[in-house]
């Protein structure tokens, strides 16, 4: 299959904000993106986006996304015949530190230092490689609250590669429920889980929402991490509710910075309060108590 990459270079604040913006843009039509460091003392990063859609089609409108955001640097074009763009992808992330975890791939599992809580992801076809603001700020939320609060049960709900799974359960030996719709998901899920030896305390499972007998059976849940988007998030609120535990705490993400009052009043509405929100590159990581 023949597949094309669209890229610009930029600086790296500007490389962050515009991938958020795009990674938001093509959301739905699953095209990878990714951002790579090319010339740090020049401070010169690669935002590259693949696809073996209508190449016109998209490249108008990340062209419009550029010029929203004030970028006005030519776009490339580089044919890519059968490459695998997963590791194509891959290749060009460096590890990435939140807290004490480092997220890596197996490109880089030498990388890891001594004191570091290291979670290797090979992505696949999932969301997730700790790259994305959003996993990275979860990460840090997770730490801090599973310090504080030593929960019991917890659920990784939407959860795509399974990094937010696998570290809760490299931070506490506790039952995890990871879930998503999707089941390649689900798959990749499932192999990052034996990758990191968290088996014994993450399962995975493909269901659609609440309404499956999987979260009956094993909450209510002292933590609930859900990293997927603000719209879904806001209709989950009431559900969210019912199968957490009294005292129990949810940390949300995949939230925009602009969104975050609309989500907060959303659960505020379902009896939770606010305790704290960390920003990172244009997005939110809501943690909230019931």
């Amino acid at each position: 299959m023949t597949q094309t990459r669209l890229y610009f270079t930029t600086g790296r604040e500007a490389a962050n904000r515009i991938f958020a913006s795009l990674d938001t843009i093509f959301e739905e039509d699953g095209w990878p993106i990714a951002v790579i460091e090319v010339d740090e003392d020049r401070d010169i990063h690669e935002v590259s986006l693949y696809t073996d859609g209508d190449v016109a089609d998209i490249e108008r409108r990340m062209a419009a996304a550029l010029t929203d955001a004030g970028h006005t640097g030519p776009i490339a074009r580089e044919v890519l015949p059968d490459i695998d763009w997963v590791a194509k992808s891959l290749e060009g992330l460096k590890p990435v530190q939140a807290g004490r975890f480092i997220v890596h791939g197996g490109h880089d599992r030498d990388d890891v230092r001594p004191g570091q809580i290291a979670i290797e992801i090979e992505a696949g076809l999932a969301f997730g490689t700790g790259h994305h603001g959003t996993t990275a700020g979860c990460l840090e939320m997770i730490e801090k609250v599973i310090a504080e609060e030593n929960p019991a049960n917890a659920l990784d709900l939407g959860t795509g590669s399974a990094v937010l799974a696998i570290a809760v359960a490299k931070l506490a030996p506790i039952p995890v429920l990871a879930t998503d719709i999707d089941p390649v998901a689900t798959e990749v899920a499932a192999a990052n889980v034996r990758l990191n030896g968290t088996g014994e305390h993450v399962e995975t499972a493909t269901a659609a929402g609440f309404d499956d007998p999987i979260f009956a059976a094993r909450g209510p849940f002292d933590l609930i991490v859900a990293n997927i988007l603000a719209q879904p998030l806001m209709q989950l609120a009431p559900e969210m509710a019912a199968h957490l535990a009294p005292r129990g705490s949810l940390v949300l993400s995949g939230i925009l910075d602009r969104q975050h009052d609309a989500v907060v009043e959303a659960y505020v509405a379902a009896k939770f309060r606010h305790v704290e929100t960390f920003h990172r590159e244009g997005w939110v990581t809501i943690h909230l108590k019931n």
